[in-house]
C-alpha cells in the first residue's frame, strides 16, 4: 500500500507515521509537510519506506503528482494553534481551507481513498456542568479562526464525497497528548518550563476542560477508520480523558516533585472555549476501537520521561516559542 500523509512531521502525523512502519510491514509512507516551525524531519525515523517531500499542500501541481501515485490519502496537515491563529489567521485560511481543496479535487481526479483528520474544536464548547457530549450530529459552531477555517475544510470533504462520490472519512479528534508534540501546546509547555526550572502558566483560572486522548490511541483509531469505516461516515475521536487545565497542570507539578500549586495565572485567552467532550460510542461500538492509554495519570508520566529524555529534540524550539508568548502576555 502507497501511503501519502500531509503534515507527517507534525506532532500526530509523525507518531502515525511512526505507528505504521510497526504495525503494517507492508505499507510505503510519503509524508508531504512544509517543515514549518511545527514541521520537524528529525520526528521521523530513518526507514528506507519513508520518503519525506517538502512542499505545501496548497502548490496544486505537486499535490496532484503525489497524490496520484498513492493509494490512499491521510490528510493531518493544519495549522493547529489557536494562539497563533488569534494573532494572524490568515495562514489557517491558506493552509485548512485552500490546502485541502487540492487536496480534495487530486483525490478525486485519481479515484485515491481519502481520510480527513480534524478537530473536536468545530463544534465550539459545551458548559463546565452537566454530562453533554460532542456527537457526530452536533451542530458546528467554531470560536477562533483556527476552529473555523477546520470546520470549513470539514464541510467540504463532506460536500465533495455528497457532489463527486469521492471515497472518504472524517474523524474529529479531541486534544492529543505524548511524545514528539510542539513546545508551544499546553501539556509539552508546561513539562518543559519546569525542566527550566520556570513556573508553569495557567490561563484564567485554569477550569477550562479538554478530553485527553494518548496520539497512539488516535493514531489506531485512524488506521481503524481508514481500513474498516464507512464511507462518507464521521467518527468522533476520544478516551473518557476530560480534565481541567488546572487539574493537568497540578499533576504535572506533583509528578515532577513539586508543590500542585506551583505556577502563575496569566490572561485568559479571547473566546477560550468552556469545555470539550467526545463521544466515541459510534467508533468503539461499530468498528471495536478501544483506547490503550485508560490512564491519564500514567500516560503524563510517560511523556514527561520522553522530553526528560529528548531536550535535544525540544530545546531549539523552546527560546522563540517562550518570546512569542511573552509578547502575547501569555
Amino acid at each position: 500500500m502507497r501511503l501519502l500523509v500531509t503534515g507527517g512531521a507534525g506532532f500526530i502525523g509523525a507518531n502515525f507515521v511512526r505507528l505504521t512502519l510497526e504495525t503494517r510491514t507492508d505499507v510505503e509512507v510519503t509524508v508531504l509537510d512544509l517543515l514549518t516551525y511545527a514541521g520537524n524531519a528529525a520526528s521521523l525515523p530513518e526507514d528506507p519506506r519513508v520518503t519525506l517531500v517538502k512542499g505545501d499542500i496548497a502548490d496544486a501541481e505537486m499535490v496532484d503528482a503525489l497524490v496520484a501515485e498513492a493509494d490512499a490519502v491521510v490528510h493531518f496537515a493544519a495549522e493547529s494553534h489557536n494562539d497563533n491563529s488569534l494573532d494572524d489567521p490568515w495562514p489557517f485560511v491558506h493552509t485548512n481551507l485552500v490546502g485541502t481543496f487540492h487536496l480534495l479535487e487530486a483525490a478525486r481526479r485519481h479515484g485515491v481513498r481519502f481520510h480527513h483528520i480534524s478537530t473536536d474544536e468545530v463544534y465550539g464548547d459545551l458548559p463546565l456542568e452537566g454530562g453533554d457530549r460532542f456527537t457526530p450530529d452536533t451542530p458546528y459552531n467554531p470560536s477562533s479562526p483556527y476552529s473555523s477555517t477546520k470546520a470549513g475544510s470539514d464541510l467540504m470533504v463532506r460536500a465533495w464525497v455528497r457532489s463527486f462520490g469521492l471515497e472518504a472519512t472524517l474523524s474529529n479528534c479531541s486534544n492529543n497528548y505524548g511524545p514528539l508534540q510542539h513546545v508551544e501546546k499546553f501539556i509539552p509547555r508546561q513539562i518543559t518550563n519546569l525542566l527550566d526550572g520556570v513556573r508553569p502558566k495557567l490561563y484564567g483560572a485554569g477550569l477550562n476542560v479538554r478530553d485527553w486522548i494518548h496520539v497512539d490511541d488516535h493514531n489506531r483509531a485512524v488506521w481503524t477508520i481508514l481500513e474498516s469505516g464507512r464511507i462518507g461516515e464521521t467518527y468522533l475521536i476520544g478516551a473518557d480523558g476530560e480534565a481541567s487545565n488546572r487539574d493537568v497542570v497540578e499533576t504535572l507539578l506533583e509528578l515532577m516533585g513539586h508543590e500542585r500549586d506551583d505556577y502563575e495565572h496569566v490572561p485568559d485567552r479571547p473566546g477560550h472555549d468552556l469545555r470539550y467532550a467526545i463521544d466515541a460510542s459510534r467508533l468503539r461500538e461499530e468498528l471495536g476501537w478501544e483506547p490503550r492509554y485508560g490512564d491519564f495519570r500514567a500516560g503524563l508520566s510517560a511523556t514527561i520521561d520522553w522530553y526528560r529524555a529528548h531536550e535535544a529534540w525540544w530545546r531549539p524550539q523552546k527560546l522563540e516559542t517562550e518570546l512569542r508568548y511573552q509578547r502575547l502576555g501569555r
